[in-house]
């Protein structure tokens, strides 16, 4: 029997964010489909969705589709560019153009975007599963930017995030209300940075990345998966929001804020050389540099945070027994 509150069609449902917040959407009521690239339960295939369209009684439709950039085997080739660019511009705009060809479309479509790369703090040479957030807004240790600043021409990584937020555009008369999350880092336990540097930080092997001066954009996974869900179910939410946590912390901030939390040390700096020369300096940046950002319009639309703060957040991730609160 079909949900009364109707279907949730997920673009990488299976991923990091994808999977938590298809839970989420479920406990609540939902019925949650994913697109993946292998058919199985309560999932359709990207071919499938070309074909078929959305499936019956589809009241939303999440984008959260795309190839790790750090990924440490694959050189920065314009091959793999080529790749990244397509997993993320072309899934969108898939979604978009089923959500064109429906009869009904869904009440809203929300898809993800990225003001910042993941900062690791132990040495990522190692790591082979980094999930990745890209640079809307260009590097900066002085300019302050919301979701009104400017951004998304200043580098391939930029420009990607401007057409893949753009690959998501609708026609104003199917009235299908638009949303846009630019993530930050995402901390959380089963997944992407935190799962990659736990073990290297208990044995007391973490340290920052470079100087650790650099900005570093983040948010607990169970906010951002708020955030998503704060916007499909409230209707008044619409537009860009930033996908970060209101405290600005830098990369050496979230060193020392997780070090404590796990009672460990710290102090073993990856240099900014060893990340230039193994990801190259195009890639590399997304873990070097960094942005101040404030989610202005996220914190208007009355979104509560569950970790506003980094202390909270590394002392919810840091436990060696961990259980999802929820």
């Amino acid at each position: 029997m079909a949900s009364r509150l109707g279907t949730v069609l997920v673009g990488g449902g299976s991923g990091f964010i994808g999977s938590a917040l298809s839970k989420v959407l479920r406990t609540a009521g939902y019925d949650v489909i994913t697109v993946s690239r292998k058919p199985g339960v309560w999932r359709i295939t990207w071919e499938d969705l070309a074909n078929d369209g959305l499936p019956d009684n589809c009241v939303a439709v999440v984008s959260l589709a795309g190839q790790n950039i750090l990924d440490p085997r694959r050189r920065w080739t314009a091959g793999f560019k080529q790749n990244v660019w397509a997993s993320r511009v072309n899934t969108t705009k898939s979604l978009a153009d089923a959500i064109q060809n429906i009869k009904t479309p869904p009440e809203v479509f929300a898809t993800i975007s990225g003001v910042e790369g993941q900062q690791s703090s132990y040495n990522p040479l190692s790591c082979s599963t980094m999930t990745t957030i890209f640079c809307y807004y260009k590097p900066s240790q002085e300019t302050e930017y919301t979701e009104d600043s400017p951004g998304g021409d200043h580098d391939f990584l930029a420009e990607l995030c401007r057409k893949w937020e753009s690959a998501g555009d609708l026609p104003l008369e199917l009235q299908v209300r638009r949303i846009i999350v630019r993530s930050g880092v995402v901390l959380g336990r089963h997944g992407g940075m935190i799962q990659q540097m736990f073990w290297p930080f208990f044995l007391g092997l973490g340290g920052p990345i470079s100087s650790g001066t650099q900005y570093m954009p983040w948010i607990h996974l169970d906010d951002i998966v708020g955030i998503f869900f704060h916007a499909i179910t409230n209707n008044h939410v619409s537009g860009i929001l930033n996908g970060v946590a209101p405290q600005v912390i830098t990369n050496g901030d979230f060193t020392k804020a997780f070090s404590r939390a796990m009672w460990r040390p710290a102090i073993i700096p990856v240099p900014k050389f060893a990340l230039n020369f193994a990801f190259d300096t195009e890639r590399a940046v997304i873990m070097t540099e960094g942005q101040k950002v404030i989610p202005k319009r996220t914190l208007e639309t009355g979104y509560k945070y569950k970790y506003p703060d980094i202390q909270s957040a590394c002392k919810n991730l840091a436990r060696l027994i961990y259980v999802d609160e929820k």
